[in-house]
């Protein structure tokens, strides 16, 4: 069967062909001109600029014509010019087409933003690269007192006399919430956070959201658990006493030992949580550390090992590697406290034999404390969670080994009150790691030693 005769037809010529043939006859038009002109008899100094001049001002004329409508913005519209030129005007006016799609794009984007802007009851200012305001919505008004236009280019630091707002912008600490009272309104406690906005992340959104009623319901909790657990820690020793007494006695029957001592342990634990409360009370009532000095970090982790040690009972493997020139500015009983729940964590939560690995070096990056084990490793969705209050990978497994359930907790709370910030790395099976990351200015060097590698009795 014979294929369809409209398959053997040429295909059509493109308009770009069309108009390149259409000049390009136009030239030779001229050029025939000037010759037959020349046959006839007339000099050759006039017959060409008089052939070709039709020509180039017609390029002329086009020319200046688009510059024109380019410098007047007219958009470009049909009819356009035949040959080369007409193809230039179509894609000019193509181009416009693009753009004014674009533009409207942008404008229906920019309408909505603000459009959702202003529905938010969160109070969002928008700076330029000088933090200065360039627009904010509505609900800034009440909550930062910023009213747009009327504080349109004012710098946003010095509008609200904040000075840790400033330098958390400036150091670009964009993950981090600071809490505040506007100055025009003390009754209120904000929270704000800042990021990276705009073309090339130049601009600044600021978002500052009303949380008096949280800050409020956190306050009383945190006095009620203080009072409380004040209150509860003189009972509790009356108590602890009796329970000893009772229980190093003669006179005590030998069938109540066994139950007082199972009281005593119990009584101890209820100790441990009261003062792990108090102890979170304490570090919830300051953002930062007020008495900072240099601390001797190799020193402190050898004193928790040997603690550790003791704690194990000879029944994990427990290496230390320090960087003994590396001391860290700091708290020195907060930093104790934050390394021996790491360690002792460790211990309470890893099988015999596991082998637990501390680590305290300057990565270039700042001085990094780890504490590494073999153990069962952590579930990906708790990791989130570790850092809660009471909150327990293992009911069964966390209340054996003696925790209260509130190690970490104070752990965040301690490196939150030092700019640091808590890293944890598990995998089921394979063990977990718990790293405290601290700004590079807080780690200080004292005149070189070798680095120590120790490690601390105890059996594989």
């Amino acid at each position: 069967m014979n294929a369809p005769a409209a398959s053997n037809r040429p295909a059509p010529e493109r308009p770009y062909h069309q108009s390149l043939r259409f000049e390009l006859g136009l030239l030779a038009g001229s050029l025939a001109a000037a010759l037959v002109s020349m046959g006839l008899g007339a000099p050759a100094a006039i017959a060409w600029p008089v052939a070709l001049l039709p020509y180039f001002g017609r390029n002329l004329y086009y020319l200046a014509r688009l510059s024109r409508l380019i410098r007047r913005h007219h958009r470009l519209a049909p009819p356009f010019p035949a040959g080369l030129w007409g193809e230039v005007f179509r894609t000019i006016a193509q181009y416009q087409q693009r753009a004014r799609k674009r533009r409207k794009r942008q404008l229906r984007f920019t309408r909505r933003f603000r459009e959702a802007a202003i529905a938010v009851p969160d109070a969002v200012v928008i700076l330029d690269k000088q933090q200065r305001i360039q627009w904010a919505n509505p609900a800034a008004s009440l909550l930062l007192d910023v009213h747009w236009p009327r504080d349109d280019g004012k710098r946003f630091s010095d509008h609200l006399h904040h000075s840790p707002l400033a330098e958390l912008i400036d150091a670009g600490e964009y993950g981090r919430a600071l809490e505040m009272a506007p100055r025009h309104n003390r009754g209120l406690m904000l929270s704000l956070r800042v990021a990276p906005f705009g073309e090339r992340k130049r601009q600044r959104l600021v978002v500052a959201r009303d949380i008096t009623k949280i800050y409020h319901i956190n306050m009383i909790r945190r006095d009620f658990v203080a009072n409380a657990s004040h209150e509860l820690r003189t009972p509790l020793t009356v108590i602890a006493g009796f329970l000893e007494t009772l229980g190093d006695s003669p006179l005590t029957p030998e069938n109540h030992r066994r139950p007082l001592t199972l009281m005593r342990n119990q009584t101890e634990r209820m100790r441990s949580i009261i003062d792990d409360l108090l102890t979170l009370s304490r570090l919830e009532m300051e953002d930062q550390s007020q008495e900072v000095a240099p601390v001797d970090v190799g020193a402190e982790i050898r004193e928790i090992l040997h603690e550790a040690q003791a704690l194990s009972d000879g029944r994990h493997a427990l290496v230390a590697e320090v960087d003994e020139d590396l001391l860290l500015l700091g708290n020195l009983p907060e930093l104790r406290s934050a390394f021996s729940n790491l360690v002792f964590n460790a211990v309470r939560h890893t099988r015999a034999g596991s082998r637990i690995r501390v680590g305290w070096r300057d990565d270039g990056r700042g001085p990094v404390f780890s504490v590494q084990d073999n153990g069962p490793g952590i579930a990906p969705e708790h990791i989130p969670r570790l850092t809660e209050r009471f909150y327990r990978v293992d009911e069964g497994r966390s209340r054996q080994s003696g925790g209260t359930g509130l190690g970490l907790a104070i752990v965040k709370h301690v490196l939150n009150r030092h700019d640091a910030r808590l890293i944890t790395a598990s995998e089921l099976g394979q063990g977990s790691t718990f790293t405290c990351r601290f700004p590079a200015a807080s780690g200080i060097r004292r005149p070189r030693r070798r680095t120590e590698a120790t490690a601390v009795a105890g059996s594989a």
